[in-house]
């Protein structure tokens, strides 16, 4: 029986996804932790230090297939780490010969902090792929809709006119960023361990660094200048990229929301039959992808901090903190993965209601351009005096339910200053929008 969402047959695809599971499944982090085993007999044998046989012989049967899954449990929980009792098994796989030579020169924490880097690699890939699709659909909504006007709200208010363009190349901006962080990452976090038992690798004399440099070559990995067993910032980091990349589309799932109410109808999730529905209320149609994206966020936040808390790490091999990383980073890319997932479907057939928008926008009748007058007045007026003669005509079309336009015409300290069709061109909201479509096309070139 499952026992959370990422294991759940209900949940489990809501919540993450089939490949990124694949990577942090027991089989994925084996199959790690035997070609780490491998590739250190190879770079061994390669300088002399093993014999060639013996690390064909390991490299041939460092597979699943040499596993016994249920005595491999049993002896986990009873150790406490999983590969003193695979490394019996693989050498007792290689025969009395090549078996000995298994594991030359490591420790555990080499082969299990090898083993996740190998993962990360994998879980990069899959983040990278998602995150260019969902550039790509954000590209074709900013310009598809680069002068589709709307009101622009702050504090949840009407605020002034900007483009669902330039609301969309927002969204993007940081994501694009967060392409860019994750190519600066990858060198840092992409680093091999291998140590030994205290970092020093005394163990292999004179010859360590020769086998580590050759152990990160077989794998493709950096090399470390100095082992990182207690110096967990670079794991901290690719976990703290997920909380980045997740506040990312949880503001645009946030305001996807939002903006899906029925007060404002701006924006709706694609349209599949019985997706969002009630089991009560046959109208709604709720916003599940966004809802599953800030779960999946609020989630990958709460790691970000035992992240952090894990870095501090005792003297040269760590007690508990270490183990917390188990936790946080399997559990960050799934979730990562599945925020990615749903921000895919959401966005890819965001249905977009531009009629809605410009409904939407003149629900003000003119106040929420009322800073265009108040500009269009400063330089007869000076700007003060302008707001204040702007910010009394606003509290008396709000207060009486007269039109802006009349009470602007009819007032005194405007009227010698600006006519009516100055003040209707002012009051047109598509007349006052900036640099929005030109940020626009600046974001996607």
């Amino acid at each position: 029986m499952s026992s959370t969402v990422f294991d759940s047959e209900l949940f489990r695809d809501m919540f993450g996804t089939a490949e990124m599971r694949a990577v942090f499944s027991d089989a994925g982090y084996l199959e790690r932790c035997l070609e780490v085993e491998a590739a250190l007999a190879r770079a061994q044998a390669g300088i002399g230090m093993i014999p060639a046989a013996a690390a064909r012989e390991i490299s041939a049967h460092a597979t699943l297939a040499c596993l016994d899954f249920a005595s491999l449990k049993r002896e986990t929980e009873i150790v406490g780490y999983p590969i003193l009792p695979l490394v019996k098994q693989l050498a007792a796989a290689c025969g009395a010969d090549a078996g000995g030579y298994v594991h030359w020169g490591a420790t555990t924490q080499d082969i299990m902090d090898t083993a996740v880097v190998l993962q990360l690699r994998a879980a990069f890939e899959l983040i990278e792929a998602d995150l260019n699709e969902i550039l790509a659909s954000l590209a074709a909504l900013a310009r598809r809709h680069r002068d589709t006007p709307m009101a622009g709200r702050t504090h949840l208010q009407h605020a002034l006119p900007v483009t669902f363009g330039y609301k969309a190349a927002v969204w993007r901006a940081p994501l694009a960023r967060h392409r860019e962080r994750l190519t600066q990452l990858r060198p840092r976090v992409l680093m091999g361990q291998f140590g030994g038992a205290a970092g020093t690798l005394a163990s292999l004399g004179g010859d360590g660094l020769a086998v580590r440099a050759a152990l990160m070559r077989e794998l493709d990995l950096a090399e470390p200048d100095i082992t990182w067993h207690v110096a967990r910032d670079t794991l901290a980091e690719a976990v703290l990229y997920t909380g980045l990349l997740t506040g990312s589309l949880a503001k645009i799932a946030s305001d996807v929301m939002m903006m899906m109410s029925t007060e404002f109808g701006e924006v709706f999730e694609p349209f599949e039959h019985g997706r969002g529905a009630s089991s009560t209320m046959p109208q709604k149609r709720n916003p599940i992808s966004s809802e599953l994206i800030m779960a999946c966020a609020k989630l990958v936040r709460q790691h970000c901090a035992l992240m952090l808390d894990a870095m501090v790490q005792d003297f040269e091999r760590a007690t508990g903190p270490w183990h917390a990383e188990w936790i946080a980073l399997p559990q960050s890319c799934i979730a990562t993965a599945g925020a990615l997932r749903q921000a895919k479907l959401m966005l890819a057939g965001l249905s977009v209601d531009t009629d809605r928008m410009q409904r939407n926008l003149e629900l003000t009748s003119g106040l929420i351009v009322t800073e265009a007058v108040m500009m269009g007045l400063a330089p007869k007026l000076g700007r003060q005096a302008a707001h204040d003669v702007v910010y009394d005509a606003c509290r008396a079309a709000a207060e009486t339910g007269r039109p802006l336009l009349e009470l602007l015409c009819a007032n005194a300290k405007i009227s010698p200053h600006m006519g009516r069709s100055e003040l209707e061109r002012l009051l047109d909201p598509r007349n006052y929008l900036g640099s929005a479509a030109q940020m626009v096309d600046l974001s996607l070139r």
